[in-house]
């Protein structure tokens, strides 16, 4: 049976809770990753305007750390997946299984796979094979999960955070530009710095490691997306967005052109970045 999608609820978080619970999430988050502002800062955009990221970094910046600590701070189910050569699309949105209940009858049974999940972490995804990579693809735009002809519907909020690493490039899958469309963001993770390294090591050599507080929850974070995506955006900016995909698309014949969902992906940024305030741009574009 196909679950009916649910009706899109009013936001009723005022732009100034908005502003005070973000940068409570931030704080939180912040007491476990040592420095990397932008980083958590894209992170949370990304996630309050309702798309997916790509972080690339070389390993042991702490990107699952990222990841699992915003799910923490948040109060969010979270999942993660390696991915492997031989890793299988069943693997990760689940798979159809025969059971038979007490009285011997038998029927079929879906086994959800770890994308039902709000938070989840594709770690290492270009060492999959395209075909695995592709069972993200509907997950992350649609929302939903097809399995034998079924579509079963994700809990919002719903978040697909993807890692790949720049090194070891023999033997990986490098994301086609169609499939790179599907994310809101590419982050690069930068390495820490000297006085950075220093913190790390007394953050996670001492007898009291940070414990993050819940200042969120699911239903908080549905309602932070329905704002962003509801603030009055006004006609200059709208020809801004259009006129800055038009001017960055590829003319190439071979190059895959951006999509419009780009402008609107954009629009979405600053809608979630504006709330934030003026006070740590961060991102380009936070104080317009």
């Amino acid at each position: 049976m196909t679950n009916a999608p649910q009706a899109p609820v009013a936001p009723r978080i005022s732009p100034e809770d908005f502003r005070q619970r973000t940068f409570a999430i931030e704080a939180e988050v912040g007491q476990i990753i040592v420095g990397q502002r932008e980083l958590i800062r894209q992170t949370v955009v990304t996630l309050l305007a309702g798309g997916n990221a790509l972080l690339e970094g070389v390993p042991g910046l702490a990107k699952t750390t990222l990841v699992r600590t915003l799910s923490d701070v948040i109060d969010c189910a979270f999942s993660r997946v390696q991915f492997t050569p031989d890793l299988m699309p069943a693997d990760i949105i689940g798979t159809t299984l025969i059971s038979e209940d007490e009285h011997g009858r038998k029927a079929f049974r879906f086994e959800p796979g770890p994308i039902f999940a709000n938070l989840v972490l594709a770690d290492e995804i270009n060492r999959a094979t395209p075909k695995t990579q592709s069972a993200l693809l509907e997950a992350m735009q649609e929302r939903t999960v097809t399995v034998s002809k079924t579509i079963h519907r994700l809990t919002a909020p719903f978040f697909v955070l993807a890692t790949q690493n720049p090194l070891e490039m023999e033997g990986t899958y490098p994301l086609p530009e169609a499939q790179l469309d599907r994310f809101f963001y590419k982050i690069n993770v930068v390495f820490p710095t000297t006085a950075e390294l220093v913190e790390i090591a007394n953050r996670t050599t001492g007898n009291r490691a940070p414990q993050p507080r819940k200042v969120a929850n699911g239903a908080m974070i549905v309602e932070m997306q329905n704002l962003a995506r509801t603030v009055p955006i006004g006609s200059h900016l709208l020809n801004y967005a259009a006129r800055l995909i038009t001017a960055t698309t590829p003319k190439a014949k071979n190059r895959l052109p951006y999509a419009p969902v780009c402008a609107l992906w954009r629009i979405a940024a600053w809608n979630a970045g504006a709330h934030f305030g003026r006070q740590n741009p961060g991102v380009a574009g936070w104080a317009l």
